[in-house]
């Protein structure tokens, strides 16, 4: 499994992600603020990933507390969880997670300090171990969609590297091949930050599993071919309708899977599925920096004076996807009812 971040030693270590395929480098984070930018920078991204890095970076921002006698507990608390829920507006694991680990805080901040410490500690080891049961999970109810000798169109990296481990969309891929089926992966290489051709291709070759990377307009002339089966994607936030916000091109992807009749996944957990919001459009999307679509490894690939636009995510509606395969099942039309099932299942 890949190691996309732990807890060793108080300490919180992930690889940095904007390194991969070329090289494999690891950060150290002592403190939650060098957590909070590491989930800015996209050192750590994937919306399940940025979720257990909150609560590995909630947890410490509490162990850097030497005395509670006369410090305003609540308060640190507070700003430290402020800090890192401003790093991500659109992924909605980064929120639940946090909403989680305050829970454990509410429950213990009147006691000991040394206990409050340890309670934090072991609910984001929880969260992050949860994670990969889920994944796993996840795989096993995809599986079945899938049929020897499909091939695959996935959109931006939603594997090993966006979770704790395993992956959903990838975690799909895996149990498919894990269960002796034989599929060809097509990945588009996800501009700006090119997280198909950097992540997934890295992650599907360490597994000898067959990919071809593509570029991200080529995805129409291949289904036009007859070429590719089937779309799975992930999800950074998903409205109780099922209306989808994930990286940006994946919209693009579902329009011409439905357009050539072809069946559209998104596979996450539940703890995507933002059930306060009843549509899509309430969802925020992060607008990035213009320069990541400007350059490319820090190089300029258009004239220094050009504008750009840059938000990381895109909108799919439900009307567009097929299925979306969580944990506990796999939820179809009209999503409303079949999302809010399997919340209470």
């Amino acid at each position: 499994m890949l190691p996309t971040i732990k807890w060793e030693n108080g300490q919180v270590v992930m690889i940095d992600q904007r390194k991969l395929p070329l090289q494999e480098v690891y950060v150290r984070c002592t403190s939650y603020r060098q957590v909070a930018e590491a989930i800015e920078k996209m050192i750590i991204r994937g919306a399940p990933a940025i979720g257990v890095a909150a609560a590995f970076g909630l947890a410490l921002g509490v162990l850097e507390i030497k005395e509670k006698e006369d410090f305003d507990l609540a308060r640190h608390f507070s700003l430290v969880r402020g800090r890192l829920q401003a790093t991500r507006p659109t992924a909605r694991n980064l929120f639940w997670s946090l909403e989680r680990m305050e829970r454990v805080f509410r429950r213990y901040e009147k006691g000991d300090l040394e206990g409050l410490k340890r309670k934090l500690v072991e609910e984001a080891l929880a969260i992050e171990k949860e994670d990969i049961a889920t994944n796993r999970k996840i795989g096993r109810w995809g599986k079945h969609l899938v049929e020897d000798g499909q091939a695959i169109l996935t959109h931006c990296n939603a594997g090993a590297l966006a979770t704790a481990g395993y992956g959903t969309a990838l975690g799909i891929i895996r149990a498919v091949v894990e269960e002796g089926k034989k599929v060809e992966v097509y990945v588009d290489e996800t501009r700006p930050f090119m997280q198909g051709a950097r992540l997934t291709c890295w992650e599907l070759a360490r597994e000898n599993i067959p990919v071809i990377l593509i570029t991200d307009n080529m995805a129409g002339y291949l289904m036009q071919q007859g070429k590719i089966s089937m779309v799975i994607t992930g999800a950074d936030r998903i409205s109780a309708n099922g209306d989808t916000a994930n990286k940006i091109g994946t919209y693009s992807a579902a329009v011409l899977a439905k357009e050539h009749g072809l069946p559209f996944y998104v596979a996450a957990p539940l703890t995507t599925v933002d059930f306060s919001l009843k549509q899509g459009s309430q969802i925020p999307i992060e607008e990035r920096d213009p320069s990541e679509v400007k350059e490319i490894n820090g190089q300029l690939i258009t004239l220094p004076e050009i504008k750009a636009l840059n938000p990381a995510f895109d909108l799919t509606p439900a009307d567009y996807i097929t299925a979306i395969i969580t944990e506990k099942g796999i939820a179809r039309p009209p999503f409303e009812k079949s999302l809010a099932e399997l919340k209470i299942k």
